[in-house]
């Protein structure tokens, strides 16, 4: 086989898990490109979850997730699960001898990082031709060799991502410790977030962090005296005029201009009181002046704080929220962000309701 007849194809691959720092939208892209490419009816794609000795395949519309342990009673698996089973357990022995499993239906392939550690699995079934062949493995080899070290330093990135992730949720955690009513205040507000993004046509990996760093948007009442968060009736001026400054002492605590999750944090906390049309703070910013994170997270904010209940105020319905949020679009409101929100009123409702305080 000569390879250079590949070289096209195997830039499709590195194109593909190039193309956005999402795995799972990298395992996607991977999955069904091999599929295309092998000419199968079934591609299931494992990665290699190390400290779990297990692998995972992630879950699509028609099918959920696959975990499969080195431990698990082979038996009871599917057939295909067992094959992928039995070369798992052989690669995870210190000089493993079986490369790879091959029989006219079936080929079962082990993905190898840069010190041929295992990353993964690539299952394939159905070939259209009746049958896998010496060519089909060596095709899938060249497949394996091409993206088994992006897929690694794609893993490696998710790890830190995750890491990132609890962290930043043990600092929104530590900023509602003053505020007894707030618990799921800001899980929500994540939630709400990538709910909005997603309606604006935002591309994953922006998804993915506006529900990662929305979280983060009142962590500068840190700063401010319990007294004046917890305060069960109206703010007077001179507390007002200091409750503002959260917005800023989050920011100053947030900004780091060379990573990209704290960037949009800190542009969170700062922005997300600014008004659309003005008046808001602490800048009096107006319209595209306000960071698109910082109006997504505003209108996420007002409706959560307007339907949960507060030292200083009720709790207000959810329909009537709704119609605040309609009424004030172009006002307080970036009318193409509050229209997002309002698109998807049941997964709102549901969000709501999942996590009550």
């Amino acid at each position: 086989m000569q390879h250079s007849e590949h070289v096209p194809l195997l830039l499709r691959f590195t194109n593909s898990i190039c193309v956005t720092t999402d795995l799972n939208t990298q395992l996607s892209h991977l999955s069904e490109l091999i599929k295309e490419s092998m000419d199968v009816e079934t591609c299931l794609l494992f990665v290699h979850l190390k400290e779990q000795r297990t692998l995972w395949k992630r879950p699509e519309k028609r099918r959920g997730e696959i975990k499969i342990h080195a431990e698990a009673h082979a038996p009871s698996l599917p057939q295909e699960q067992q094959i992928v089973l039995a070369l798992f357990r052989e690669f995870l022995q210190p000089n493993p001898s079986a490369a790879f499993h091959m029989n006219e239906n079936s080929l079962t392939l082990p993905l190898l990082g840069h010190r041929n550690e295992l990353i993964g699995m690539v299952h394939l079934q159905g070939h259209s031709k009746g049958e896998f062949t010496n060519k089909s493995l060596e095709l899938l080899r060249l497949i394996g060799a091409c993206i088994g070290i992006p897929l690694e330093n794609a893993l490696l990135y998710h790890k830190v991502r995750t890491s990132q992730a609890k962290i930043i949720n043990k600092l929104s955690e530590a900023a509602e410790f003053k505020d007894d009513e707030a618990h799921t205040h800001a899980k929500r507000i994540g939630l709400y977030a990538e709910v909005m993004a997603r309606n604006l046509g935002l591309d994953e990996e922006f998804c993915a962090l506006i529900k990662l760093t929305a979280p983060m948007h009142d962590i500068g009442k840190i700063g401010i005296a319990e007294s004046i968060i917890q305060k069960p009736g109206p703010l007077s001026e001179e507390e007002f005029t200091l409750m503002k400054r959260h917005t800023l002492i989050g920011h100053d605590l947030l900004a780091d201009p060379e990573d990209e999750a704290l960037t949009m944090a800190a542009n969170i906390a700062r922005d997300h009181h600014e008004k659309f049309a003005g008046g808001g703070y602490p800048y009096d910013k107006k319209g595209e002046e306000i960071s698109l994170e910082g109006r997504i997270t505003a209108v996420a904010d007002v409706f959560d704080v307007l339907t949960s209940k507060r030292p200083y105020k009720a709790a207000w319905s959810i329909d009537r929220a709704f119609g605040f949020i309609q009424n004030l679009r172009e006002k307080h409101f970036d009318p193409e962000v509050a229209d997002a929100f309002l698109k998807n009123q049941e997964e709102i409702h549901f969000i709501r309701v999942s996590f009550e305080d």
